[in-house]
């Protein structure tokens, strides 16, 4: 990024977020650090944040519904109760990530990493969680239904009370998941 967006890229995308999507494409390849911010309860709604670096962020209560987040590193982020309703976070880094709350409805998370991420009381309706890895993830109340978990890892992922109806757990691997009250995607509860 260059001039303003480079001098303070984050006033540019707490200000106007067209023009920071347009700054990204004319400069795509540009390092985004954005490590660190406060942006809760902006408004990023259709911002290209791909490949960013949002290491220990603040996004509570932002709105990124339809932003573009893939390949960028959510680690340590804060998304509580943030709205990213069909998000693209494909392929994101999101260890130990904060989303107790949030609203993921469409979104698509194919092939993240959300090990030891924080999903209590999640929706994820509909979401694309194929092969994501949400391995140690306490999922805890979080609503999945019409999810589609192929190939997902779900190694000791907390789902207590976890509302699965519907969703596809298709060659997904649930070794030493807690599956205590949840409902499955038969709409069954196991003893």
């Amino acid at each position: 990024m260059t001039s303003t967006s480079q001098a303070n890229p984050l006033d540019l995308l707490r200000r106007d977020v067209a023009a920071w999507n347009s700054s990204r494409a004319v400069h795509d390849s540009a390092n985004i650090d954005l490590a660190d911010s406060d942006l809760a309860g902006v408004n990023l709604s259709g911002a290209n944040l791909a490949g960013a670096d949002l290491t220990g962020a603040d996004l509570s209560g932002a709105s990124l519904v339809d932003a573009t987040l893939a390949g960028a590193n959510l680690t340590s982020a804060e998304f509580v109760g943030a709205d990213l309703s069909r998000a693209d976070l494909t392929g994101v880094l999101a260890h130990d990530a904060n989303f107790t709350g949030a609203y993921l409805t469409r979104a698509g998370l194919r092939g993240a990493d959300l090990t030891m991420a924080y999903l209590t009381s999640t929706y994820l309706g509909h979401a694309d969680l194929a092969g994501a890895d949400l391995s140690g993830a306490y999922m805890t109340g979080a609503f999945l239904g019409e999810a589609d978990l192929t190939g997902a890892t779900l190694i000791a992922t907390y789902l207590a009370k976890a509302n699965l109806t519907g969703a596809n757990l298709a060659t997904a691997v649930l070794d030493g998941a807690d599956l205590t009250d949840a409902t499955m995607p038969d709409g069954t509860t196991p003893n």
